[in-house]
């Protein structure tokens, strides 16, 4: 007899949400046993139900345990063996990167087909990787596409102060006004943190900032690593 997967799903849209259940319920052996809109619902939900897969959003603002990377660390933390499934339709390199450097193997774009949602499920029910094909097909493409460029998606402190207040609205005079830096110091600054992070538009500079919590972060809790250079 088949062993049933138990799974919790969380997205703040409704329609993504009962799209992915409705998908999830068409493959046999799996049932859906939570549903969440934001991270306060998702980790109640979690802390008082028994499931063997987590799907989830990765784009859910305003709960109590933030969105993003931020949030994805805080599951891998306080959820250490629960294999996760992260929905999203944010296409960066470095993105996906920094998910599998959490120990996230398996992503879907909300932009492929429903049905790889269960097949994600199924992969990492059985502890092992899967990503949708629009995801595969980014992340190769990217990777191949940086060539010669730095894959190091770690920012100094001074690079991510300056990307967060980039993302904030803030333009680079009104950036080196407040740092009391030059503003062809504040521009080399955010010029490298886009290379190290394979981005080349500021709008994936927005969603490189919304996937990983950096538009909720303070400027004291940016540390100040870096070198003026």
């Amino acid at each position: 007899m088949q062993v049933s997967l138990r799974v919790v799903v969380a997205d703040d849209h409704p329609v993504i949400l009962f799209g992915a259940e409705h998908a999830l319920l068409k493959f046999p052996g799996i049932q859906v046993v939570g549903r969440a809109r934001q991270s306060t619902e998702l980790i109640k939900t979690l802390q008082s139900t028994e499931c063997d897969v987590l799907v989830t959003d990765l784009a859910m603002p305003g709960g109590q345990y933030g969105d993003g990377l931020q949030l994805i660390d805080y599951l891998r933390r306080n959820f250490p063996n629960l294999p996760i499934v992260v929905l999203t339709m944010l296409e960066n390199a470095a993105l996906l990167k920094r998910l599998r450097e959490l120990g996230v193997t398996s992503v879907v774009n909300k932009s492929d087909d429903l049905s790889h949602i269960a097949l994600a499920v199924q992969h990492v029910g059985r502890r092992m990787a899967y990503m949708s094909p629009s995801v595969k097909a980014v992340f190769d493409g990217l990777r191949v596409n940086s060539a010669g460029r730095r894959d190091d998606s770690k920012l100094s402190g001074r690079e991510l102060e300056v990307v967060r207040l980039f993302v904030s609205g803030m333009t680079i005079k009104e950036i080196s006004q407040r740092l009391n830096r030059s503003i062809k110091t504040i521009s080399t600054q955010k010029n490298a943190a886009m290379r190290k992070l394979g981005i080349d538009r500021d709008s994936q500079l927005f969603q490189y900032a919304q996937s990983n919590g950096l538009l909720n972060l303070s400027s004291n809790s940016v540390k100040d690593t870096g070198n003026e250079s």
